[in-house]
């Protein structure tokens, strides 16, 4: 397997880093927060279990 120059190595270490940067760039600003509920409207349900042994 013929060898890599170190060049090489460090574009593909920049290339790699680069686009995990810009992907959780992305992911990052493209969530979108619903802020039409307030904390008073929204209801949560919760169901307790009793474990019978």
């Amino acid at each position: 397997m013929p060898q890599m120059a170190p060049i090489s190595w460090l574009t593909l270490f920049l290339i790699f880093s680069l686009t995990l940067v810009i992907f959780n760039i992305k992911n990052y600003f493209c969530f979108f927060y619903n802020s039409n509920q307030t904390p008073q409207n929204m209801n949560i349900k919760s169901h307790k279990m009793n474990w019978k042994w």
